[in-house]
């Protein structure tokens, strides 16, 4: 039979310190004298698939298992399923590309499973070293999602930075600005709208956890979720704040391209409007025929050179008298 074996599994004391459970199928319920019990597992572990088959209800089951997720939030009978979504932290891959935690939370027990790893995951680890754990799964809870949301805060706010870095690309003065900028609109473009697509979703889950019937969650922890809720939902705001402002660079970045291609295609005529009546003299001078003038006197060639140089000019002060550049 598959052995367990989870990521981590804790007994948590009345007193804030935890016990580590080193036996390989733990039972659901906390052991002798404590509060409750968080085992945490990779979902796609065969030891857990067939622990969670054994202990768990099959909806309960289901979820913690399941590939495809978003943020949700479920009542189970006496617990509540929960789904979440985590910044990406691991090495090598996008922050963006948000990470799945599941959650079911019960009076004494909460099991949670993901399959990449979650950087708040270990905030909670270390407290429980630390011999401060939550005293109520409630308070886990909480503390979790604040770590979670921390998180979030911080890719926003770097987000932000990163379109203020564009802004400032934009108005440099260097011929290529304008490309650089919009290599990193279209690339933080993309990391906003998925970054939006995971986090949205999130604040309803949290709004209706904290909300939820029942007595596993006091005043206390509940007023915390709130305010997670509060700060994911300014996040999306922000993110929202983004978006737009990055429509508007892009907008901007075409307009000065448009620009540009304008001006250079003005120069180029208006240099073709002063060369094309010389080339007209010169194309008509280089007619090979008898009765051209000034075949036979020396300075015939520094007299049509003088009078082309002085056309050219006259040109090109009249253009500019014009007003045409």
């Amino acid at each position: 039979m598959p052995i367990l074996s989870p990521i981590a599994a804790y007994d948590i004391q009345p007193d804030g310190t935890a016990r580590v459970l080193d036996q390989d199928w733990p039972d659901p319920a906390p052991g002798p004298g404590a509060a409750w019990r968080w085992i945490h597992c990779d979902r796609t572990s065969p030891g857990f698939v067939a622990w969670s088959a054994a202990h768990l209800p099959r909806p309960v089951r289901a979820g913690l298992m399941q590939a495809e997720t978003r943020p949700h939030f479920e009542p189970i009978g006496e617990g509540f399923l929960v789904t979440l979504r985590g910044i990406n932290l691991n090495p090598g891959e996008e922050s963006e590309d948000m990470v799945a935690l599941r959650l079911w939370i019960g009076p004494d027990l909460i099991v949670s499973t993901r399959m990449r790893r979650i950087f708040a995951f270990d905030d909670l680890v270390q407290a429980l070293a630390d011999g401060q754990a939550p005293v109520t799964p409630a308070a886990f809870v909480a503390r979790l999602i604040d770590a979670l949301t921390a998180r979030i805060e911080t890719t926003t706010a770097e987000r932000e930075d990163r379109t203020d870095a564009i802004e400032e690309i934009l108005l440099d003065d260097e011929p290529d600005a304008v490309g650089k900028g919009e290599i990193e609109i279209a690339r933080l473009a993309r990391s906003v709208i998925k970054l939006r697509r995971h986090i949205a979703p999130q604040r309803e889950a949290l709004s209706r956890l904290a909300t939820a019937e029942g007595d596993l969650f006091g005043n206390a922890e509940g007023y915390e979720i709130r305010n997670a809720a509060n700060r994911t939902m300014r996040a999306v705001e922000e993110l929202d704040t983004v978006r737009d402002r990055l429509a508007s660079l892009r907008a901007h970045t075409d307009s000065l391209q448009a620009a540009r291609l304008g001006r250079n295609g003005f120069v180029l005529s208006v240099v073709a409007a002063v060369f094309l009546p010389l080339g007209f003299l010169t194309g008509l001078f280089g007619v090979n025929v008898a009765g051209m003038p000034g075949t036979s006197w020396p300075w015939a060639f520094a007299a049509l050179s003088g009078a082309m140089a002085a056309m050219g000019l006259g040109l090109w002060f009249f253009f500019r008298w014009m007003k045409w550049f």
